[in-house]
C-alpha cells in the first residue's frame, strides 16, 4: 500500500493530537504513574523481605497521593530461591503482598531457571503469580531504558 505525503502528515498530526490529548488529560487529573524495578539477586530472606517492604511502602505512599504505581521485582541468580516453590522462605508474605499491592509484578529469570534445572536435574516450580522473563539482568536494563526507577536491595 502506498501512502501519499499528505496521508503521512495527516497520520502524524492525528498521532500528535492523540498524544497531546493524553498528556492534557493526565495533567488535568494530576495523575502520575510511578514505575519502579527492584532487583533481587541474593539468596537472603531479609533482602527479599526488604524488597517486599519497599513495594508495600511505595504503594501506600503513592496510593495516599492518588498516583498510580507499577512495581516489578526481578529475581535472578541466587535470588531465584526467593520465588521457588520448594526453597522460598517468604511464600505467605509474597502471597499477601501480591494480593494487597496492585500493579506488582514478580519476574523470575529464565536463564537462572534453566541453569538451576540443569544443575539439579529436575524441573523447578515457581510460586503462584510469578512470571518468567528470558533474562533477569536484561529485563532490568529494558525497564530502566523505558524510564523506570531502579532499586537494588
Amino acid at each position: 500500500m502506498m501512502v501519499s505525503r499528505r496521508g503521512v502528515s495527516g497520520i502524524a498530526a492525528l498521532i500528535a493530537g492523540l498524544l497531546a490529548a493524553k498528556s492534557a488529560s493526565a495533567a488535568e487529573t494530576g495523575a502520575k504513574t510511578h514505575r519502579v524495578a527492584i532487583q533481587v539477586s541474593t539468596n537472603d530472606a531479609g533482602v527479599f523481605d526488604l524488597a517486599l517492604n519497599n513495594a508495600v511502602n511505595l504503594a501506600r505512599e503513592y496510593g495516599e497521593a492518588a498516583e498510580e504505581l507499577e512495581v516489578e521485582i526481578v529475581a535472578y541468580g541466587p535470588g531465584l530461591h526467593m520465588v521457588r516453590a520448594d526453597t522460598s522462605p517468604a511464600k505467605a508474605r509474597l502471597h499477601s503482598v501480591t494480593a494487597s499491592v496492585p500493579g506488582l509484578v514478580i519476574s523470575a529469570c529464565g536463564n537462572t531457571i534453566t541453569a538451576m534445572e540443569h544443575a539439579e536435574g529436575r524441573k523447578l516450580e515457581l510460586l503462584p503469580n510469578v512470571g518468567v522473563v528470558r533474562a533477569g539482568a536484561v529485563r532490568l536494563v529494558a525497564l530502566q531504558e523505558a524510564g523506570w526507577s531502579y532499586l537494588r536491595v
